[in-house]
């Protein structure tokens, strides 16, 4: 028995625990780093306490101060969430030592699993179906090339202790496999402290298809059906959807069963998520067990009507499951999409900043999980996930329908998010038909996504009306641009890498915005501090924007963009192609640098690497050249923008003469 829980999580996965957890009459505690005084889950708990600095590595994984934390508050109890400790026998075997109870499995049930050679290895000894490949302790160059010519390609290198993509590497036939064999097992090392591998034959073009599993401490164990995770990028799920458009009745039997049968060979008590690729042909094999809740398990609540957080709580205070295997149904249709705080336009890089405004989409038949406030920032030490916007529907296609309507008025103000990519995906005529796979979101989609977040005309037009419009007769408080002296005016904006010259006038309360050969008329009729009712073109909508000194965060028509007015800002050539001034891309921890001043280097010679969000981003030379000044240092934080090299490039061609 236990009375108070402590969450050992951040964001939206702790909001997510703790309104369970007070559901069902129990006390909470939140844990919170520095960077986190003031977010929602640590308002939500009826007691928080701080546990460190912002880096994770320094709180949220500090497994004595999680433990301190619950001595501190009087919590019997710890709920690890999903991510950072969750699958961590040692912090779980410390919870044990301490007297507190883990909810979530044994200790050794999440040592087996989090081994993906060890589990693997133990799944073919219970006949459970899993893909072809070696998974031996033997990790030599040798045995390990030689396993690959008997395995044949393509082929995928995995790290035995990873997951979310880290260390995992494909190898098309004709490929490097010893290259991709020294890049996985650095990535490994630097990412999960082993670089044992293994190797498995890939799947083309299949499913990505996991179980949800439950199991009690009195030997029961259901399965409650299925979710399709198949569209991912670099391996991190986007959408996921139960049941699946793929999965018949006669799959759906055969993959409960043996997911089921996985939970049984490890002895298994809670929640857990069994893995499976699935090729064209429906057979269906092994890849991995989460000895945990996933982030999309939203989905597998809203068709069967179950609380799994509850279920975890009942099943950790000694209860026997609610439900039994025949008892539990699947009706209706969920998707779930992940809003996350990246450009897809560019490479998926993430971005940090200020939150201006945030404004969740409402509808009965919509469920958005989330940890984002109005003026929060976007750091760069967490995952940069912001929220998870569900929808639910009777059919497959009304939950579609539904969930790109709660994406487009879900409105986030401040940092570039993959909204608009979201919509493109729901969109997809191949997704439409329940035929996305694995191999979804390719050059094709990304090109697509590239062509769509450039600003359209009107939105342009749009943006520069709202920059020339007057302060000081509208309610927006946040604005600081000038005057009605430049409601006649010749405007340069920048959009990303783009910049655009645009010249407006004011005449019968209307500005008329050129942008080339176009006109647009565009009539502010409504504002408040959010948004304002306007017509562009004649055609009347609800735009909403936030201001910050020169750069308007705009959402309208289903573009989220950021204008920056540089109309009277000197002409920069500082960060430039062929500069030789290397600036961050993105906030975030400098973890290498690989030049000294002196070096000679080449164009595309990674100069920094930054870590940012769980991913590492490597700045390159733009030209060739002698690297004359190195301000970036390992261990530090740096801001985007900020110079990290100077390299005073080689002249060539006209330059040299």
């Amino acid at each position: 028995m236990f009375e108070k829980v402590l969450v050992a999580n951040r964001g939206e996965i702790a909001v997510r625990i703790l309104e369970s957890i007070a559901d069902a009459g129990y006390r909470s505690v939140a844990v919170y780093s520095e960077a986190d005084e003031f977010a929602p889950h640590v308002a939500l708990a009826d007691e928080a306490l701080c546990i460190g600095p912002a880096p994770a590595a320094e709180s949220y994984l500090v497994v004595d101060r999680i433990i301190e934390a619950a001595k501190r508050t009087g919590a019997d109890a710890i709920h690890p969430g999903y991510g950072f400790l969750s699958e961590n026998a040692e912090f779980a075997q410390a919870c044990k030592g301490a007297g507190l109870v883990f909810i979530g499995p044994s200790p050794d049930a999440i040592a087996l699993m989090g081994n993906k050679s060890a589990a693997k290895r133990a799944m073919i000894k219970a006949n459970v179906p899993c893909i072809p490949g070696y998974q031996g302790a033997d990790q030599s160059d040798k045995t390990l090339l030689a396993e690959a010519k008997k395995i044949g390609f393509p082929l995928m290198v995995k790290a035995a202790a990873g997951g979310g993509g880290r260390g995992m590497r494909l190898v098309e036939k004709g490929g490097n496999v010893k290259d991709a064999l020294a890049s996985a097992r650095s990535e490994a090392l630097n990412a999960f402290g082993s670089d044992e591998l293994i190797l498995e034959r890939a799947v083309v073009d299949g499913r990505h298809i996991e179980i949800q599993v439950m199991a009690d401490s009195h030997g029961n164990v259901v399965n409650l059906g299925e979710r399709d995770c198949s569209i991912q990028r670099r391996h991190q799920k986007v959408i996921e959807e139960a049941p699946s458009p793929f999965v018949d009745e006669k799959l759906r039997a055969a993959m409960g069963k043996a997911a089921t049968d996985v939970a049984a060979a490890c002895d298994y008590c809670g929640a857990g998520t069994v893995e499976f690729l699935v090729d064209q042909d429906k057979n269906f094999y092994f890849l991995e067990m989460n000895t945990r809740l996933q982030v999309e398990h939203p989905v597998t609540e809203l068709v069967t009507g179950v609380d799994l957080v509850d279920w975890q709580l009942r099943v950790a205070a000694g209860e026997e499951l609610p439900l039994s295997q025949g008892d539990i149904t699947l009706f209706g249709h969920a998707i779930e999409a992940r809003l996350y705080a990246e450009d897809p336009a560019n490479g998926f890089m993430p971005q940090t900043g200020h939150i201006f405004h945030w404004e969740e989409a409402m509808g009965d038949c919509v469920r958005i999980d989330h940890g984002v406030t109005d003026g929060g920032e976007v750091s760069p030490h967490y995952d940069p996930m912001l929220a998870k916007i569900i929808a639910y529907g009777d059919t497959r296609e009304e939950a579609r329908r539904r969930l790109i309507l709660a994406v487009e008025d879900s409105h986030l103000l401040g940092v570039t998010t993959n909204d608009a990519f979201l919509c493109q995906v729901l969109a997809d005529e191949r997704f439409v038909d329940g035929e996305a796979t694995t191999s979804f979101i390719d050059a094709n989609v990304l090109a697509v996504a590239s062509e769509a977040a450039k600003p359209t005309p009107g939105n342009l037009a749009l943006g520069a009306a709202l920059i020339l419009a007057n302060s000081d007769t509208k309610d927006a408080s946040s604005w600081r641009w000038s005057n009605v002296a430049r409601m006649a005016s010749n405007l340069v904006l920048r959009v990303g890498d783009e910049t655009y010259s645009l010249s407006a006038d004011y005449d019968n309360d209307a500005f008329h915005v050129s942008l080339g050969e176009e006109t647009h008329t565009v009539t502010l009729h409504e504002m408040d501090d959010v948004s304002c009712v306007c017509s562009v073109g004649g055609v009347r909508q609800t735009a909403f924007f936030a201001a910050d000194d020169v750069t308007l965060h705009l959402e309208a028509q289903g573009q989220a963009l950021i204008i920056e007015d540089i109309t009277y800002a000197p002409a920069l050539s500082d960060g430039a192609e062929g500069s030789g001034r290397i600036t961050a891309n993105t906030e975030g921890l400098v973890i290498a640098v690989a030049v000294a001043v002196g070096d000679t280097v080449e164009k595309g010679q990674t100069l920094v690497t930054i870590e940012a969000m769980k991913m590492e981003h490597r700045l390159t030379a733009d030209g060739d050249g002698e690297v004359t000044s190195v301000s970036a240092q390992e261990g530090t934080q740096v801001k985007k923008g900020q110079i990290m090299v100077e390299v005073e490039l080689a002249q060539t061609g006209e330059d040299a003469q």
